[in-house]
């Protein structure tokens, strides 16, 4: 936690739980990643926190934006962003929306079936296209690709089958999969779809942009490369594939630009021994899977969670809705004080991501958490 949101904490009697969200974090992981990838265009994954202090920040900094839905798209446009800087990037639209969009000036649309591709010939034509490819995810702590993408022998026969429906084929793109913690995913996956630009190209279709979609991590327990070794790899690998003849390069970090800018403030509703035979405590907060945690399912994203000091002991970690799976922690193994009771804050660092666009209205009858953006 850095100063500036210590120093917020101390000086604020906040309501829990809540999330504090440092913009000046938000403004430094933006220049990180130009810095890292130069030639690539940043499109900011909407998805990831859609809070209007953020797009608006994004938007002065010359941001483009990676839209899921139609809400996310006139979230942008309020935001100040420009329709030609937004791409809609979901697989899976309903055909108002693809019209609403290209009704706004929205250019870019992503597809990865062919009855998504007659869709949005139907519903925005001549709009550029790009199709998504499915790759290996490996080294992703959150896994994406069973539900998106296609094979490189189908998205070949997509590509030359959209100039047929009046839309202008323009690129390929890829997901390694969100948190992604090594290199080779890209580096795999940008060897595969250079041999698909070269193949179209001999069937005369040229395709002008790859984007390689999002996945650069954060540090949560563990430590993960920055964003520079991820920066090199690329580049390198987009070299010895591609050669001089470089396309367009897109990005779509969310992740990487919110997740360490973000603290939620909790705090504790129960500490309880349930079973006599299991030492760990069972600490309740008030906020669980349900109000913005979703992402410890499987316990596949590891927060850091501090509370307190003083000697330490296992526990368990849930939250506080009346439904079984509500429980974040009780594989991995975590640690919190021993005198820890009922009314006590805990803080669960770097959350800036897949939080607050997680949680759920009124489940159980409790609201979102609040949100501060400093």
């Amino acid at each position: 936690m850095n100063p500036k949101i210590a120093s917020f904490l101390d000086s604020s009697a906040l309501a829990t739980p809540c999330l504090v969200l440092d913009l000046d974090t938000v403004a430094r992981n933006y220049a990180a990643l130009r810095a890292a990838l130069p030639a690539a265009k940043i499109y900011y994954a909407v998805k990831a926190n859609p809070a209007v202090e953020i797009l608006r920040l994004l938007v002065e900094k010359g941001a483009c934006f990676d839209a899921a839905s139609l809400p996310e798209i006139e979230a942008c446009l309020a935001a100040g962003a420009r329709a030609e800087a937004i791409s809609y990037g979901n697989t899976v639209k309903k055909p108002a929306a693809i019209a609403a969009a290209h009704a706004h000036g929205v250019p870019l649309f992503a597809f990865d079936s062919i009855e998504e591709l007659e869709k949005i010939a139907r519903h925005a034509p001549g709009a550029k296209v790009y199709c998504r490819i499915a790759v290996n995810n490996v080294g992703a702590d959150w896994p994406l690709s069973k539900k998106f993408g296609t094979s490189i022998a189908r998205a070949k026969e997509l590509m030359l089958t959209a100039p047929r429906l009046g839309l202008q084929p323009h690129g390929l793109s890829f997901h390694v999969g969100s948190q992604q913690t090594g290199t080779p995913a890209y580096e795999m996956a940008i060897a595969e779809v250079a041999l698909l630009f070269t193949d179209l190209k001999n069937h005369g279709l040229e395709l002008k942009m790859l984007n390689l979609g999002g996945g650069f991590p954060v540090r949560y327990q563990d430590d993960v490369p920055e964003t520079g070794v991820f920066g090199h790899a690329i580049m390198n690998a987009m070299t010895e594939h591609f050669g001089n003849d470089l396309p367009d390069m897109l990005i779509e970090p969310g992740r990487a630009i919110v997740g360490n800018a973000g603290v939620v403030v909790s705090e504790v509703v129960l500490v309880c021994q349930r079973m006599e035979e299991d030492e760990r405590r069972w600490v309740y907060l008030d906020i669980g899977r349900f109000g913005g945690l979703a992402e410890t399912e499987g316990e596949a994203i590891r927060y850091r969670i501090t509370a307190g000091r003083g000697a330490s002991g296992p526990v368990v970690l849930a939250g506080p809705s009346c439904d079984g799976v509500d429980v974040m922690y009780e594989k991995t193994p975590y640690r919190l004080p021993l005198d820890l009771s009922a009314g006590e804050r805990v803080l669960i660092h770097d959350t800036g991501a897949y939080v607050t666009s997680y949680a759920s209205q009124s489940f159980n009858g409790f609201a979102p958490l609040a949100e501060h953006y400093i």
